[in-house]
């Protein structure tokens, strides 16, 4: 029988882990299998995510609270999913979508199912928008081109992009960067919305 192993994360340093550690501690999670991050979830790197899916084995379950504290967008949601199934990893969501859903059950193969199709149609209609608006662009007479910073409207495209699994090379050639400008946007964390900064366990 595998080990249980935890993951908490907080939006912001001011925010506490508090309600998701002790949520941890009831499912029977020991507190040096715990792995947290205190940043944003659009990140693509977390250093505490990182650790916990490293030290993740065969026949372990990873517990979190709620699946957005591990994934950045529907999409991020199910790659992590399926390769939590093909390491035969159980994951167990405490609360919200997904609450104590077996993946490996008829139910939790239909849910898989329906929300992968729903990953791959979020990521079309993101693409769809950028490049209308690539196309909008050169019939005002804007030929792209490499450009030294993003508009605002182009970060939030980018950062969208981002959260959907896009890679970073694609993002810099449908925008007209460099790679080092994505990285480095990607790399600052974004304003927190109304229900990260306003709840108590993010």
């Amino acid at each position: 029988m595998g080990e249980l192993l935890g993951y908490a994360r907080t939006s912001t340093t001011e925010q506490r882990l508090d309600l998701q550690l002790d949520a941890l501690r009831a499912a029977g999670v020991k507190d040096r299998y715990v792995y947290t991050d205190q940043c944003s979830g659009m990140h693509a790197h977390r250093p505490g995510l990182d650790q916990c899916l490293y030290e993740l084995r065969e026949g372990d379950t990873l517990v979190v609270w709620k699946l957005d504290r591990i994934a950045r967008s529907l999409r991020h949601s199910m790659t992590l999913i399926e390769e939590f199934k093909h390491r035969q990893i159980t994951l167990l969501i405490l609360e919200g979508h997904f609450n104590h859903t077996s993946f490996e059950s008829s139910e939790g193969k239909l849910l898989f199912a329906i929300f992968a199709a729903l990953a791959e149609f979020e990521r079309d209609l993101i693409r769809d928008r950028v490049m209308a608006g690539l196309a909008a662009a050169r019939a005002r007479g804007r030929t792209g081109g490499r450009q030294p910073k993003l508009s605002p409207d182009q970060q939030a495209t980018a950062r969208e992009m981002a959260s959907s699994g896009m890679g970073v090379t694609r993002i810099a050639k449908m925008l007209g960067c460099a790679r080092q400008t994505i990285y480095t946007l990607l790399a600052q964390a974004p304003h927190p919305t109304r229900a990260e900064a306003g709840e108590e366990d993010a």
